[in-house]
């Protein structure tokens, strides 16, 4: 007999092959020629506007180091701009550029577009079920 134990291991275990798998395909949706750590920064920036590297490493839960060279990176093909903290001389703001806000924009589109064709195949039932797990998985990577 399975003990509970061994059912929340296989559950969590499900869960995380599930949204390992839907990601990957979600991603192969729009091929746009950035990193998933880029494309994070870009959603980032398009959520919150112009940030510190600061403030987007922490939000993006990665080390400053890191942070500076997915800005730089960014950066080099126009994609987010620095310029320079309005009162504090010490940091900079990087925020999306044209190009970086048209890309993230069709990025979400494409693959929005290919989640709401696969979301129109499941029954009401279904709908309704990812709908709560969707709460429930947006709770869970909140906190």
């Amino acid at each position: 007999m399975v003990d509970t134990a061994e059912r929340e291991r296989t559950l969590a275990s499900r869960v995380r092959l599930a949204v390992v798998r839907l990601n990957r395909r979600l991603r192969a949706q729009a091929d746009s020629g950035v990193t998933l750590s880029q494309l994070s920064m870009l959603s980032c920036l398009r959520n919150n506007g112009a940030l510190t590297p600061g403030e987007l490493a922490s939000r993006e839960g990665v080390q400053p180091p890191s942070m500076t060279r997915v800005i730089a990176a960014l950066e080099g093909i126009g994609l987010v701009a620095r310029r320079k903290h309005p009162t504090d001389g010490r940091q900079a703001i990087v925020e999306l550029t044209e190009l970086g806000s048209d890309r993230i924009e069709r990025e979400i589109s494409a693959r929005e577009q290919w989640l709401d064709t696969k979301v129109a195949e499941l029954t009401t039932e279904e709908r309704e079920t990812l709908s709560r797990a969707a709460a429930i998985l947006d709770r869970m990577a909140s906190t």
